[in-house]
């Protein structure tokens, strides 16, 4: 059976896949910024994602590592640097990761990026599509966008497999951020203008 790291194994997304992977029989390391003293026995730590921390012990024995962790898109960013806090564990973090799991052996590495790397909008209600990316237009999406582009030249030096998924709004049981203080308008029964809005949004639940 593969033993399966999955980073930011405590947020909206990663306790879910956690779950769902334990189900299916998989061996699961839950890999998270500070252990939680509860669940100490199915919780590694990490550490910081940084280009500074060593995961060598963490990655031992691994065989896929599914990279969640990451600085998260807000609406209102009160770093100094907004792009260098985000360039720090985003991409800095990813890569170093993703280097290590390389060196100790890891088969798969899947990169959890984000479809803000493929800009705001399309034209023509058309589809966004892998090859077209515009220049991500915020300092997370950048960030996520440089993680690619070394993830990509990192499969030329080594034999791990990358995979990249962009996945656009996330939502389901325990979402927060914008989509719950939506959720939290709609209980009020506040008036809200959806009716004068033309242009069209991709969600996946999160069982998918």
């Amino acid at each position: 059976m593969e033993k399966v790291l999955v980073t930011g194994a405590t947020g909206f997304i990663g306790k879910a896949l956690v779950q769902t992977l334990v189900a299916q029989q998989f061996n699961v390391v839950a890999g998270v910024r500070q252990i939680d003293e509860s669940q100490s026995d199915a919780q590694i730590e990490l550490g910081d994602l940084c280009a500074a921390t060593d995961f060598s012990a963490v990655l031992q024995d691994i065989d896929v590592v599914i990279h969640l962790a990451a600085r998260a898109h807000i609406m209102h960013n009160r770093a100094s640097d907004p792009l260098a806090a985000f360039r720090k564990v985003n991409t800095a973090g990813t890569l170093n990761l993703a280097i290590q799991a390389a060196e100790a052996g890891v088969k798969r590495f899947i990169f959890i990026s984000s479809i803000k790397v493929n800009g705001e909008l399309t034209t023509s209600n058309a589809a966004f599509q892998v090859e077209l990316i515009a220049p991500p237009l915020d300092p997370y999406a950048l960030s996520k966008y440089e993680a690619e582009q070394g993830l990509m030249s990192l499969t030329h030096s080594t034999s791990m497999q990358v995979v990249i998924i962009r996945p656009p709004l996330v939502y389901g049981p325990g979402v927060k951020a914008n989509f719950l203080s939506m959720m939290k308008w709609l209980y009020k029964s506040a008036p809200l203008p959806f009716g004068s809005i033309h242009n069209k949004r991709s969600l996946v639940t999160l069982d998918n």
